[in-house]
């Protein structure tokens, strides 16, 4: 495993491809779990070459969030990746990515950067858009591997890539979860005993929610009104949004058609921590997310 610690080192291995073999792109902000590995896994299956960055992005953090001790342990996720099989890391430094008198920035506008994370983190979707649009130029992957769990992330990527022109595949793949249904984030690292076990209580929204669609629930309201409930029943979560939504758009919908995809969204902080999660409705009635 080669590891590559700046951006012209990148440039110039992604320069030395060879042509027709194809590269795969794991972006990531370090401090690694299964889903991180997950991912690393699909691109060792499906790629000739398989590159994963390592990079807090400063960028697509608040001024008021948690840049400063987002968990970071490089030896431990370069250990987890040499286990998998990789065979770059790209680990560049803030100052190498955003130079002195770096200007131009992607800013997606519109409600899919406006509504959920972006309404509860504004300025979040331009740091992510323009750091992904950097690593697709430095890198020049063919295939670029995301988590289902950050759902509104994937649809801004999903975009960027039409909008932009960039001649490469979108692979997403689904939420991995602890046996209890918690969805895995580096930022579990920060609850407590108390607040791991009331953080479940976004799963078992979730599942609450699906189960009502699948009774035959179809008023999008009600169905946000069963998440909320759910919420509302542990006294270590508070609510941020709780949503039914289209999955592309992230606009908001008003009943889901027996063939149309939705998105079961929601945000609630646990003690200090606030955690995202969803489920994803295909127009087959097939959920992804589980």
């Amino acid at each position: 495993m080669q590891t590559v610690s700046t951006v012209a080192e990148m440039i110039a291995l992604a320069q030395q491809w060879p042509i027709g073999e194809s590269i795969g792109l794991v972006p990531t902000m370090g401090y690694l779990h299964d889903g991180h590995l997950s991912l690393a896994r699909a691109a060792q299956q499906e790629c000739e070459h398989v590159v994963v960055s390592i990079f807090v992005n400063p960028s697509q953090f608040g001024p008021h969030e948690d840049f400063a001790r987002y968990p970071r342990d490089l030896p431990r996720d370069l250990k987890l990746l040499e286990g998998v099989g990789v065979e770059y890391v790209f680990t560049p430094t803030a100052d190498d990515v955003y130079p002195a008198g770096f200007a131009c920035y992607v800013d997606p506008t519109g409600p899919l950067v406006e509504r959920l994370e972006g309404a509860s983190r504004p300025g979040h979707f331009r740091g992510v858009a323009t750091v992904v649009t950097k690593l697709f130029q430095i890198v020049r992957p063919q295939r670029v591997y995301f988590g289902q769990k950050d759902a509104q992330q994937v649809a801004v990527i999903r975009r960027l890539i039409a909008d932009l022109h960039f001649v490469l595949t979108l692979r997403v793949l689904p939420t991995v979860r602890e046996p209890d249904g918690l969805a895995m984030s580096s930022r579990n690292a920060y609850l407590s005993p108390e607040d791991r076990q009331a953080a479940t209580i976004l799963y078992r929204a979730l599942r609450e929610a699906r189960r009502l669609v699948d009774a035959g629930e179809c008023n999008a309201e009600m169905l946000r009104a069963a998440l909320a409930q759910v919420i509302a029943t542990e006294p270590r979560a508070h609510l941020d949004y709780a949503d039914v939504c289209d999955p592309n758009t992230m606009l908001p919908l008003a009943r889901i058609e027996p063939d149309q995809s939705a998105l079961l969204a929601l945000a609630a902080r646990v003690g200090p921590v606030r955690l995202i999660d969803n489920f994803l409705r295909y127009p087959n009635g097939v959920w992804d997310g589980d």
